[in-house]
């Protein structure tokens, strides 16, 4: 198993976006998965390395990021120790560090021997799932999507009732539990999102999305409900829902995540998501 942690490749941002590599360097070429991270998250999270590696013994290329503007650092990739970043983050950065990852996978730095790819996944979490819908849709370099526990639209956080206080103050604030930080959000947020609009509406490339899709989510997610996903199943029929009777909204991960063994719940999340791309290529 070759695990490469920390590779750093210039963001179109200002600052870097964050690589980690697990595959089996036998010099087959492999399909390609990408994992985007979602709000509050980072590649390092919990057992995403776990789940990273349970992927690579599949004969898949796993390729997890952080997102340049997430809050970490490449000095402190588990630590939100820049939130001025943070802050300024937006959805066409995120999109545009999708594109550095891809860009680079394309490259001569990355390990083409060990790359197909003519069969690229885009796997999204939460926030990342719905981004990867939008992205995968618009995007010919990406085949395939998986969403985990992700959002159906990407405004959900624009509420009516605090967009006004939002503007007129610059920032909101989000209380993270874990690490007890304040963490700010800049109003360009929702401006990026407005001046966007079309590029970033989940359910309009749902009901129009062509790639093979599949849709995981627990019915005990307390962070993005289960009807989530059922709305996006039901604007692309094409795809495929699976529901993980019980699950959380990390399916059973924790950080910092202790054991060597992935929870049952993301077991079944790993194993269903291998057999889906496996079903897709036969």
């Amino acid at each position: 198993m070759n695990v490469i942690k920390d590779i750093k490749v210039a963001g179109k941002h200002g600052r870097p976006v964050t690589l980690d590599l697990h595959y089996v360097d036998n010099g087959v070429k492999k399909p390609v998965v990408i994992f985007a991270h979602g709000f509050k998250g980072f590649k390092d999270w919990g057992h995403w390395g776990l789940i990273a590696n349970a992927f690579a013994k599949e004969g898949f290329f796993f390729l997890k990021f952080n997102f340049s503007h997430n809050g970490t650092t490449p000095e402190t990739p588990s630590d939100f120790s820049d939130l001025e970043a943070f802050g300024m983050n937006n959805y066409s950065k995120e999109w545009a560090d999708i594109d550095v990852v891809l860009e680079w996978l394309n490259g001569t730095d990355a390990p083409s021997e060990s790359l197909d790819m003519d069969n690229v996944t885009l796997i999204g979490h939460s926030r990342g799932g719905g981004l990867a819908v939008v992205k995968t849709h618009h995007d010919a370099r990406i085949h395939k999507l998986i969403t985990w526990a992700a959002v159906s639209r990407l405004d959900y956080a624009f509420k009516p009732e605090y967009l006004d206080e939002w503007k007129n103050s610059g920032v909101f604030e989000v209380y993270n539990g874990r690490t007890q930080q304040m963490m700010p959000l800049y109003f360009q947020l929702v401006e990026d999102f407005k001046m966007n609009g079309d590029k970033f509406d989940v359910p309009s490339a749902a009901r129009s999305f062509s790639k093979p899709w599949l849709i995981i989510h627990g019915d005990a997610d307390p962070a993005v409900p289960v009807s989530s996903a059922e709305e996006l199943q039901h604007q692309c029929p094409t795809s495929k829902l699976l529901v993980i009777k019980d699950a959380n909204h990390v399916f059973g991960g924790k950080h910092p995540y202790l054991s060597e063994e992935l929870p049952l719940h993301s077991v079944a999340l790993v194993s269903e998501s291998v057999m889906f791309l496996k079903n897709q290529n036969l």
